[in-house]
């Protein structure tokens, strides 16, 4: 069967059809664009040497971050609200340090990155906070709050970050039953997490000002310092049966042939379901 012509269009229609074309090329360019940007692993050090740092040494801003400290013990840092989910929050060296495996994490004097994340966990209180709905007096509890940094094959950026966000329900409710089995050495934790088999020790202490948990991995787990580039890290806060606040250390090794990329992040719930209980 043979169709008929299509009926010539006239001028409004050349119009709308040269629009929708060029609504489509422009689609297909943002979204070439933004690829690009995930691809990028020197994407986030742009965000912060190229414009956080510089607007906030220019105009008193520190946009698009929502903190720039330049003047933290040991070296400046920024926080950025990361694009998924509503907790979300990333701590950032503004010097240029790759990750878990650059040594300047472990020089003498080195900055406590983690120190100052823990610090800066009241961005994503507040944010779970507003999500949930929940009056300002009814922050989340300390063991809702966790700290994650992924191995290098965990990882898409070479800029050290280190995730700020809530902890899995599951994983809060085991590190529970465990809590009295994790003592002030690393060993094995006796359950696995997010299907992982993790190792654990804790820090009985309410901030981490003296307690650097990098050092901690590679001086105390054996193994560790000759492969941190292979470590994940994750910090969780606890409240032991004693009433002392602290902390419990989590740490995995990448084993590529089990499947494993060693990614604490896998623990942390970006949704944070924590906020509504």
């Amino acid at each position: 069967m043979v169709m008929p012509p299509l009926p010539p269009i006239g001028a409004r229609g050349r119009r709308w059809v040269l629009a929708a074309a060029a609504l489509c090329v422009a689609t297909a360019l943002l979204a070439a664009a933004s690829a690009a940007r995930a691809a990028d692993p020197d994407a986030l050090w742009k965000i912060v040497n190229g414009l956080c740092v510089p607007n906030q040494q220019q105009r008193g801003s520190p946009a698009p971050c929502a903190l720039v400290d330049l003047h933290a013990a040991g070296g400046g840092y920024v926080v950025l609200k990361d694009r998924v989910g509503a907790t979300q929050y990333l701590l950032m060296p503004t010097a240029r340090i790759t990750g878990i495996e650059d040594p300047l994490l472990l020089r003498p004097g080195a900055a406590n990155y983690f120190a100052d994340a823990w610090a800066q966990r009241g961005f994503t209180k507040r944010a779970a906070g507003r999500a949930a709905g929940r009056a300002a007096g009814r922050a989340l509890p300390r063991d809702a709050v966790s700290l994650a940094v992924n191995s290098t094959y965990a990882r898409s950026q070479n800029q050290l970050h280190i995730h700020i966000d809530c902890i899995r329900p599951e994983v809060r409710d085991a590190l529970r039953r465990q809590q009295h089995a994790i003592g002030d050495h690393w060993a094995p934790l006796a359950e696995p997490l997010a299907g992982h088999r993790y190792w654990a020790m804790r820090i009985v202490a309410d901030s981490l000002d003296d307690a650097n948990p990098f050092t901690l991995l590679a001086t105390q787990q054996p193994g560790a310092r000759a492969a941190m580039g292979r470590q994940t890290l994750v910090v969780a806060g606890s409240e032991f049966a004693d009433g002392r606040a602290g902390f419990i250390l989590l740490n995995d090794r990448a084993d590529l042939a089990r499947h494993d990329r060693a990614g604490g992040e896998e623990l942390q719930d970006h949704s944070c379901a924590l906020a509504w209980e």
